[in-house]
């Protein structure tokens, strides 16, 4: 072989070199630039899921949007906002106010021992009931102004107590002491009323609010939400000094047993109403 045909191989040799180095050096530096951009969209998607996080974990909750809302007062209400219900006969002279909470399982028990004797008292015209309503098992007593955050089920409740009271004032007693009922009264701890879906179904039980499609709406839509963060409030505010549930008073004075509890019988609450409505 010449030395001018040995010396052309080598050269061809070294550019064939080169250029392989040049296509590497092209795609080692595309594959750095692929792998920059996706470090780049993975830190972005990062940064704006760690950003939408932290909208999310600031937005308002739901009963702390809407104690900022209009207030929608149900039919057969009075007074500022809608927050003085009062049942019972015209001619009653006296009142009840009787002080609740939806979720207070003390609260049940009345229901289901008394109840019926208050219904009674109300259907002759004994004396009329005012229900002040609570909120405060779902954790509201962090100040007037705060909503609390250990549940919604006494809230929600008290709205559909509110959907009811806008059918009629029956309907209101009749659900309310479904609500209370053994069947359908959840354990304190259990906050089963924040769900729209079981209110309904024991409204379905009350023939005044059976698929009655206006007062469902009403329950799933919170049309009487704000009323009831109103009602909560005027509890939280009574000038009666009630601070439990279930209390019960008439012209100013508690009505309790001996011991200082509520009467959660029908021999102690008759005692202690009759002796009121003669005072």
């Amino acid at each position: 072989m010449s030395k001018r045909n040995s010396q052309a191989a080598k050269t061809a040799a070294r550019e064939r070199l080169r250029l392989e180095r040049e296509r590497q050096a092209k795609r080692a530096k595309v594959k750095r630039q692929v792998i920059v951009a996706c470090s780049v969209v993975g830190v972005l998607a990062l940064a704006g899921g760690i950003g939408y996080a932290v909208v999310q974990a600031n937005k308002p909750g739901h009963w702390e949007a809407v104690k900022d809302e209009k207030i929608v007062a149900p039919a057969n209400t009075t007074g500022t906002d809608g927050t003085a219900v009062v049942i019972g006969k015209s001619t009653a002279k006296k009142t009840l106010k009787v002080y609740e909470d939806p979720r207070c399982p003390v609260c049940a028990t009345f229901e289901q021992t008394v109840g019926s004797t208050v219904d009674k008292y109300l259907d002759e015209g004994k004396f009329k009931v005012q229900f002040i309503g609570g909120t405060f098992l779902d954790g509201d007593a962090l100040g007037k102004d705060k909503v609390g955050t250990n549940g919604e089920g006494s809230k929600n409740a008290m709205s559909a107590m509110g959907a009811a009271l806008n059918v009629s004032p029956d309907a209101f007693l009749d659900y309310k002491a479904a609500l209370y009922s053994a069947k359908y009264h959840p354990e304190e701890s259990d906050d089963k009323f924040k769900s729209d879906d079981y209110l309904i179904e024991v409204a379905d039980t009350i023939p005044a609010l059976k698929n009655n499609k206006t007062f469902q709406n009403a329950v799933t839509s919170g049309k009487f939400d704000a009323w009831a963060l109103a009602m909560s409030k005027t509890f939280d505010t009574n000038k009666d000094k009630v601070t439990g549930t279930p209390s019960f008073v008439m012209d100013g004075k508690m009505l309790s047993t001996p011991d200082g509890n509520p009467p959660l019988t029908v021999a102690d609450f008759t005692s202690l109403v009759d002796a009121a409505l003669k005072a």
